[in-house]
């Protein structure tokens, strides 16, 4: 009898607790559509007498998507003064030629490129960003990825919040143009999950605490002010340092209106698993009870088990309908409305296959603290650190959880 009552208290535990993370993830999805709609309902007033010279600093290391296309549209920007500074470490990676390419279809353009295998940590593309703002001419800085296409107006629109002295990061949200199923499910997470998360802890934050690599706008004052590239060096997610310290330092950081284009074609599954592998280790190191409070945004997941727990009843019924409907309303209103995202107004259908497959990638982040990029297999301290070793359990865990799925 005891044994009876304990279960049948546990199961009724249990169908508690899964109501309430439902009833949490749909107050999420609701807050996050009222956040998208908040954010972009008034566009920000450009002043075009604010253009001071600015300093692009683009990190190199391979041939992204559309190479040429991408790095091409920083050369195009409306913007009377400016420099862009590739850097690269080997002198025989192939981004060369596409630089000197553009190089020479750009001669008016002040365009340097610079090959130095100087390393300063462990995180060699902050090696190649510090290489880089050493021949910077300009106190404004501009951080981006390689694989980031913008039009001709970036520029004019990021530096804006720099009018004030009080900030002192500037960085924007993206929207990933891709190919291929696996890749195409990525995207659509990024979009409708994490962007939506952004905007949430945009407006409950009263503005952000970090940064993307996608844009990092900030005055060298405020590098220097943090350390210099040299205390981020050993970091993983070192654009969520580039974000967080100067905050620290108190300065703002401000997430911009605008939206750049991340190209990325095609991925294999392991691919996939390994990139999400190593973006939920770096939200666990880096926000670690933010990453434990996504648990309450996962509907689609935590509305299919109260399905299953209650035995197909009435209850479960309505709280799967109710989350599933408000997750499709979040996706469409932030992926396709907000960011204006054409693979979510195509593929926006996908949302819950796509949230059951981060789910179990965040469930996978809590195992383990080595990750792969680069082809370089490396360990993830406490503190967010890189440590490069040889871990073969890496590559097992990566097999089973791709097995799993």
């Amino acid at each position: 009898m005891f044994i009876s009552t304990f279960f049948t208290n546990l199961h009724l535990i249990i169908i508690g607790f899964l109501l309430i993370l439902c009833i949490s993830s749909i107050w999420f999805y609701c807050y996050a559509i009222y956040a998208a709609i908040t954010f972009f309902a008034d566009p920000r007033p450009i002043d075009l007498e604010f253009h001071p010279p600015v300093s692009i600093l683009k990190p190199i290391c391979g041939l992204d998507s559309d190479a040429y296309e991408n790095l091409a549209s920083f050369c195009q920007q409306d913007y009377p003064e400016y420099q862009i500074i590739f850097a690269v470490r080997s002198s025989k990676d192939p981004c060369i030629e596409v630089v000197e390419k553009i190089i020479h279809n750009f001669p008016d353009l002040d365009i340097l490129l610079i090959v130095s295998d100087r390393v300063i940590g462990t995180n060699l593309k902050v090696s190649n960003l510090a290489n880089a703002v050493a021949k910077a001419k300009y106190e404004i800085l501009v951080l981006a990825d390689s694989d980031i296409r913008v039009g001709t107006d970036y520029l004019q629109r990021v530096i804006q919040p720099l009018q004030d002295e009080s900030v002192g990061v500037v960085t924007c949200m993206y929207r990933t143009l891709t190919q291929g199923w696996i890749s195409t499910l990525e995207a659509i997470s990024i979009t409708t999950d994490f962007h939506a998360g952004v905007l949430v802890s945009n407006i409950q934050e009263n503005g952000i605490k970090y940064a993307f690599g996608c844009t990092i706008a900030m005055p060298k004052k405020v590098l220097e002010a943090i350390g210099g590239f040299e205390a981020i060096a050993d970091y993983l997610a070192d654009d969520f340092q580039l974000g967080y310290l100067p905050v620290q330092a108190g300065y703002k950081a401000v997430l911009s209106d605008y939206i750049v284009e991340h190209l990325h074609k095609g991925s294999t599954l392991i691919d996939v698993i390994k990139r999400q592998i190593r973006w939920a280790l770096c939200k666990r190191v880096s926000r670690p009870w933010g990453y434990l409070g996504l648990i309450f945004t996962y509907g689609v997941v935590t509305s299919l088990l109260l399905l299953i727990a209650t035995d197909g009843s009435m209850l479960g019924w309505l709280a799967l309908c109710i989350c599933w409907v408000t997750r499709l309303v979040m996706a469409w209103v932030v992926g396709t409305i907000s960011l204006k995202d054409p693979i979510v107004k195509k593929f926006v259908w996908l949302v819950p296959g796509c949230d059951l497959l981060s789910f179990a990638i965040w469930c996978f982040g809590f195992i383990g603290n080595t990750i792969e990029w680069r082809g370089q297999k490396m360990k993830l301290t406490k503190d967010g650190k890189l440590q490069v070793q040889e871990d073969k359990s890496y590559q097992l865990s990566t097999k089973v959880l791709t097995k799993t799925l």
